[in-house]
Parts: structure tokens; sequence; C-alpha cells
């Protein structure tokens, strides 16, 4: 199953938000707006964008299906995606102190374009991961394992921005989409987490407070994880995985 959560986007819809940005002044208005020239540059680019993130979703429907019909398993339970908004990618240029324009969003942010894979073992992480990384028009361009290495709330998760290319009329556009694995476990952790500290307006003692349980709640479903792991393990016949992908050197021409 692939929740999408965001809507195709159009020309007009694009210029329509640019401009509410810059009169709700949610960024500095003389920052606000791209070059009038650009703006057709800008909808095309998050046009290929889309088409990379669903490229990628593609290639993880094969794989899955492959899966089920090799080993009667299906290592992905659901996947999530999502093109980041107008708001969202002029908020971040602006934090990093970065130029508005196409070229910046370009050569610095490689999530605007994002999958969510919800997998069911931290085997099916690593085996989907690596299959993907291993066919031969995709490209490994940064990887940060968080199930190896947790960050110290707690969050596991493994972080792979893949290139893959978007053939065009005027020929082939290597693209960067950042993928997201993670069990689901990690998943409904992660989600009430971010709820925590994002969405919630609770003292900070009681925020504190909550957020040591997640930490501990956090080695507690590692642990069970590991167990469930083993278990199944032994009663499938699934590849077992529990390294990363490898990043690599990125080359536009491939």
């Amino acid at each position: 199953m692939i929740l999408d959560r965001h809507e195709r986007i159009n020309t007009a819809e694009i210029q329509a938000r640019l401009e509410k940005v810059a009169e709700t002044g949610s960024v500095e208005p003389e920052k606000s707006v791209f070059p009038s020239g650009e703006i057709t540059e800008f909808i095309d680019m998050m046009q290929v964008y889309e088409g990379a993130m669903y490229e990628i979703s593609t290639k993880l429907e094969v794989l899955d299906s492959e899966f089920h019909v090799h080993f009667a398993h299906d290592p992905i339970h659901h996947m999530e995606r999502r093109l980041k908004s107008v708001n969202s990618i002029l908020g971040k240029l602006q934090r990093r102190n970065l130029p508005m324009c196409t070229k910046s969003i370009r050569d610095n942010l490689f999530d605007v374009a994002g999958i969510r894979v919800i997998c069911n073992y931290r085997d099916d992480v690593y085996s989907v991961a690596n299959y993907l990384s291993s066919q031969s028009d995709i490209q490994v361009l940064r990887v940060k394992d968080y199930i190896k290495s947790p960050k110290q709330n707690g969050y596991r998760s493994l972080h792979v921005i893949y290139a893959v290319p978007v053939f065009l009329s005027n020929g082939e556009h290597y693209t960067p989409v950042e993928v997201q694995f993670r069990t689901i476990a990690m998943d409904y952790w992660a989600s009430l987490e971010h709820a925590l500290r994002y969405k919630s307006n609770l003292p900070d003692a009681k925020l504190t407070e909550h957020s040591q349980t997640l930490l501990d709640c956090a080695r507690s479903l590692q642990n069970i994880e590991t167990q469930m792991q083993n278990i199944h393990r032994d009663i499938n016949g699934a590849p077992q995985q529990e390294e990363a992908p490898t990043s690599q050197t990125f080359d536009p021409k491939k």
C-alpha cells in the first residue's frame, strides 16, 4: 500500500503558493520569491522530483512482489510518499542562509522528494535497501544508519539518499530521493516522539518525563524486535541482511 502525502502539482498552484508566502511573511519577503524568469524552471524541477519519487516507489513495489513470489513474504508493510511544500523548501533555504533559486535547491537540498518505507523486520529494512542500491541505474549518494547508531533520543531508522534517472524529452536527469527505511515498531515510536516534540503544549517537566519514557521504550522495542527477528529467521527463508548500503561518488552522467 502506498500513501501519498501530497497532491499533484501544477503551475498555477505553485505560483499562488509563492505569492502567498510573500504576503504572509512566513519567510523574509525579499527572499521569498524566485526571480520571475525561474518560476517555470522551479515548476519543471518539482515535476522532475515527483517523477523520481514515483520511479523509486515503483522499483520498491517490484522488489516487494519478487520477495512474495520467492519467499512467500512481503518485506514492505506500506510506503508513504511526499514532496516538500513550497513553504518548506523556501524556509529550509532561508534557515541555511542559501540563495533563493533553483540552482540552490538542486545543489543543497536532497530531501525535496521523500519516501518512507515501513518494513516488517529489521532484515527486511537492510535487504530492501541493498537490493534497491544494487540496481544498475541507481546511485547511492548518502547513508545514515540510525538503526546501528540510534540518535540520543532513541530514534532508529535507515536513511538513504538515492539518485535515479528521470527521462524527459531533453534527456535523462539523475535526481535525488530520500528514502527512510524503518520497521513498524520504529515507525509508531517515531510518530509518537514527533507528536510529543512538535505538536504538544505540555509543560517542560511533563515533556522531559515522556521523553525519558520514550527513550526507555525505544530500548525495549529494540530488544523485542531482535527476539522476533530471530524467530522469523527460523521459520522463513527470506534473505538475512545486517549491513546498510554503501554510498558512492555521484556521477550525473552515469
